[in-house]
């Protein structure tokens, strides 16, 4: 009798699903009852984003779970050509399943920008250093400041936004040093932009091309696609990249990364910050103590302490936490974004 193959490594039987699609929604609020009924039955938890553009979130559970929430959004109204991004976590990465109605799938604040009407090109990974090595070419991270400070590619500049919403009052004022002809007459450089899961790029270029820049790259599949795809000895990726989900952040082969959260901020966690005075684990890190008060961390203090409580009880204290589902997830609203 033959033995079964060993279990891979990273088979955990927790699968991580990120995906977003554009489609026009006429009737999005009618929809979220039946996906919400879906993924209860088939204990998903994640969450995921309804507007009338389109769908876009992180869910996560089996596999066969999964395949049947992805099926049904599948045949959502345009929604046939849907892309998912795989990968595995070694527990369950979120604390409940919310399906949310919203203006927009990721929140830029132009109502005039249409990635279905126009959109950047798209550079496959495999692509993509050739593109960003080009002197020619300016390349944006568009993530957020607290993203960027844990990995972005080389040479890429950092507009420091906290919100996706500052991006097009960045690029507007810094449009003309960006851009600015050549005293050659040579042609303005191209721009290629990027992002976690690759939404936030869609809207991003579709605005760039509102604002008349024609050389707009993007790439596909955002940076974990890049990092699914390309070898670690080829990558000009540069430290790890964080993820809208309790894993952090994750780096070449989406491999979990090692930096944690604080639960005060919401904000990425080195080793290094949690060996610093500022630190304290469920209360403050370096990057919020001076902006929290006595009272604030105080409260923080005390709702650590009911969630270790509830830990040694073999219970999980879900009220207590604000999980990351519903922290920074309500900034942009975007998982992978």
């Amino acid at each position: 009798m033959t033995s079964p193959a060993p279990a891979s490594p990273h088979d955990t039987g927790v699968r991580v699903a990120a995906l977003y699609h554009f489609a026009r929604f006429e009737d999005f609020a009618a929809m979220r009852a039946p996906l919400l009924a879906l993924c209860e039955a088939n204990a998903i938890k994640g969450t995921l984003l309804l507007a009338h553009e389109g769908v876009n979130g992180t869910i996560a559970g089996s596999e066969e779970g999964l395949d049947a929430v992805i099926a049904h959004i599948r045949a959502l109204p345009g929604c046939a050509g849907l892309e998912v991004k795989f990968s595995e976590a070694a527990t369950m990465p979120f604390h409940r399943m919310k399906v949310r109605l919203k203006r927009e799938i990721v929140t830029m604040g132009e109502p005039g920008t249409d990635p279905l009407a126009s959109v950047g090109t798209y550079v496959e990974p495999q692509d993509w250093n050739a593109l960003i090595a080009d002197p020619d070419t300016i390349v944006i991270d568009t993530r957020n400041d607290y993203e960027v400070a844990i990995g972005t590619f080389s040479g890429a500049i950092d507009p420091r936004t906290r919100t996706f919403r500052e991006f097009p009052a960045w690029f507007r004022a810094e449009r003309e040093r960006l851009l600015a002809q050549r005293e050659d007459g040579a042609k303005p450089p191209k721009v290629a932009m990027f992002c976690t899961g690759g939404i936030r790029c869609e809207k991003s270029t579709a605005f760039l091309k509102q604002e008349g820049i024609e050389d707009v790259f993007h790439l596909k599949g955002g940076i974990l696609k890049y990092l699914e795809t390309v070898a670690p000895e080829d990558s000009l990726w540069q430290g790890q990249c964080f993820v809208f989900d309790q894993r952090v952040s994750v780096g070449h082969g989406l491999v979990q990364g090692d930096y944690s959260l604080c639960h005060a901020c919401r904000e990425p966690v080195s080793e290094a910050d949690m060996a610093s005075p500022l630190y304290e684990e469920g209360v403050s890190c370096p990057a919020c103590h001076a902006s929290r008060s006595d009272e604030q961390r105080a409260r923080y203090r005390e709702r650590h302490r009911q969630e270790m409580l509830a830990q040694a009880r073999g219970t999980e204290h879900v009220g207590a936490r604000m999980p990351l589902d519903e922290g920074k997830i309500s900034e942009d609203d975007g998982k992978a974004a």
